[in-house]
């Protein structure tokens, strides 16, 4: 088995809560390297002659913490949301100093990363209809299927991770076809683009990562929606945006909370907002933000630490 080690930069205050992370995450295991957990041979203890001064100099000067990841189809979708986890943890109240929070990948360098993890990516199926297909996988589809082919380069979303599923699972459950669709953070496309073969009338979808929206643009013509699917770089406050009768954000707890209330000016009166990226701790945090913004629950979903759900717009002024 192939493993991936990832290396957070944090504090001393802010090494236990991100070992937590990582094994929430599914790291096999972690460890801290930290220079205050060395004594200082400038303050003689008792054992202070065990350590070499050298090793407290080679030490780095910010917290790590090291966690290891089998590599298998979710790693980097997994890795993805790691570094989404990690800055609501930088944007929190300030309470724990987290320092820079910035994440390293290492074993398999990245552009050999964006090649292997391929290998994993089978064609898989989600719900009873939507079939995601990588493009370089071969296929025969049922004559039901609704077959998304994607090749998400670098863009969060491939499907295999139980936030993007879930999202897929709940599109189909309630999106009607000629519903207008909103996605915000598309990443590679896939909720857009499945939105579109459950069919929506028009889909707009929004991302802030330039990166992510040149993907996106690729996997919406290569899939021929490009008339129902447009792809636009920003976020949902300083972009263009459309009256919906739907809307989905896979994206993370905070997010949700700062959105859903902008979001609600543009899906009419009834509509839904399929919201995921919820790890499970913070789903209180979203029902709070979204019931106090006039939302009704109207399906929960839960996998692993993961939460979706699926809510009413109940304000008829909308």
């Amino acid at each position: 088995m192939n493993w991936c080690e990832v290396i957070v930069h944090t504090t001393s205050a802010g090494s236990d809560v991100v070992s937590d992370w990582l094994i929430r995450f599914g790291a096999a295991g972690t460890e801290i390297v930290d220079r205050a957990d060395v004594p200082d041979p400038a303050k003689p203890g008792v054992y202070w002659e065990l350590y070499d001064p050298k090793m407290l100099a080679a030490m780095p000067e910010d917290v790590l913490v090291k966690g290891w990841f089998a590599q298998n189809e979710q790693t980097r979708d997994m890795l993805t949301n790691l570094r989404a986890q990690l800055a609501e943890l930088a944007n929190g109240d300030g309470s724990v100093d987290f320092g820079t929070l910035t994440m390293e990948i290492l074993n398999v360098a990245d552009e050999d990363w964006a090649e292997n993890w391929k290998r994993y990516y089978k064609p898989f199926r989600i719900g009873s209809r939507l079939v995601v297909k990588p493009s370089w996988e071969a296929f025969d589809p049922a004559p039901d299927d609704l077959v998304v082919e994607l090749d998400p380069g670098m863009a969060f979303g491939t499907g295999t991770h139980e936030t993007t599923n879930m999202c897929m699972e709940l599109l189909e459950t309630f999106l009607r076809p000629g519903d207008r669709v909103m996605d915000v953070g598309t990443g590679s496309g896939i909720l857009a683009i499945a939105a579109a073969r459950l069919g929506a009338q028009n889909v707009l979808a929004v991302d802030i990562d330039p990166d992510a929206v040149k993907v996106a643009r690729e996997n919406v013509e290569h899939n021929g929606v490009s008339r129902q699917v447009r792809v636009v770089q920003g976020d949902l406050v300083k972009s263009e945006a459309m009256p919906c009768e739907l809307a989905v954000a896979n994206i993370v707890a905070d997010a949700i909370c700062m959105l859903c209330g902008p979001l609600k000016r543009h899906l009419v009166a009834g509509g839904l907002l399929i919201c995921s990226g919820i790890i499970r701790e913070r789903e209180n945090d979203v029902l709070t933000a979204v019931q106090s913004e006039g939302y009704a629950v109207v399906k929960r979903a839960m996998r692993g630490e993961w939460v979706a759900l699926c809510l009413r717009n109940e304000d008829s002024r909308a």
